[in-house]
């Protein structure tokens, strides 16, 4: 039932299909970005861009700016000062049925209020493609989104049914589907085991190596650190220090932020940075 009424809600309407985008075009960017909610800016001059080809993580403590900043970029939330684009037009310059083709969100919480079956979750994402020729291709999309993010084996069962780590993977099987070369993803491991923690970053990996930009908030460190070409570290709603996980990723830095004690080394394999709380915990006694 969904699918139909979504595939109606879109069809019909003239819109203009994604121009092909090359590794490093700028997909989204915020600059000076300035917003206000319930009379606190939580956002306070902010400048960060989503590049093709690349991963960008952004992180750092609870009510830094992540979440609101991923809801700017993805044009949900209205900016009270500074810019935001994405493929570079403002981003409240776009129709809703074109920027669904060019952004897809994954929001901390996907919730439904009718069992929908899972195929038909995912579906949804394939709604902005109505009527235009790559929806000749939604079954094998959908299929495809449900094998990646290995929810195929339920693809039948009600959403409402899910745990909660297994709504996390629909939704993002739906965000995949949608097919849009910007997908912004906000804390899309937070309910997830090792396995698909592990399994959500390669698919980000991925996509942006196919081409795609992909912004994901991150609480766990060592994720972003193996997996994003590039972090942006908030604090108290600013840019606190950005560029690649290597040379961003200071035990100074991040103790200052976190108001946490941590030493950061690297992998004696990978050479990743792995950051561990600094603890005074006593070991028992052998």
């Amino acid at each position: 039932m969904i699918g139909r009424w979504s595939r109606r809600l879109f069809a019909g309407r003239e819109r203009a299909l994604p121009a092909p985008v090359a590794r490093g075009d700028v997909l989204a960017e915020a600059v000076g970005l300035r917003v206000r909610l319930g009379g606190r800016e939580v956002l306070a001059g902010v400048d960060v861009a989503a590049r093709a080809g690349e991963v960008l993580a952004l992180v750092g403590p609870n009510g830094a700016g992540k979440s609101t900043l991923l809801a700017a970029l993805a044009a949900d939330l209205t900016a009270d000062a500074g810019a935001v684009r994405v493929c570079g037009r403002p981003a409240a310059d776009w129709p809703a049925p074109e920027l669904a083709l060019r952004r897809a969100v994954l929001p901390q919480a996907a919730a439904l209020s009718f069992p929908f079956a899972v195929a038909e979750v995912v579906r949804m994402g394939r709604a902005p493609w109505a009527g235009t020729r790559p929806a000749d291709d939604d079954e094998r999309i959908v299929r495809e989104a449900m094998a990646a993010t290995e929810v195929d084996a339920f693809a039948a069962r009600p959403f409402s049914a899910l745990s909660g780590g297994e709504r996390a993977r629909v939704a993002l099987a739906r965000v995949l589907a949608q097919r849009a070369p910007l997908l912004l993803l906000d804390e899309p491991t937070a309910a997830l085991d090792l396995r698909h923690q592990e399994l959500v970053l390669r698919i980000c990996r991925e996509r942006a190596a196919a081409g795609d930009a992909v912004v994901v908030v991150l609480h766990d460190l060592g994720l972003a650190a193996a997996y994003a070409d590039r972090v942006a570290v908030l604090r108290g709603g600013t840019v606190a220090a950005e560029g690649a996980p290597g040379d961003v990723f200071e035990a100074a830095l991040l103790s200052e932020v976190y108001r946490q004690p941590v030493e950061v080394f690297a992998h004696p394999r990978t050479g990743t940075p792995l950051i561990t709380p600094l603890r005074n915990t006593p070991h028992p006694s052998p």
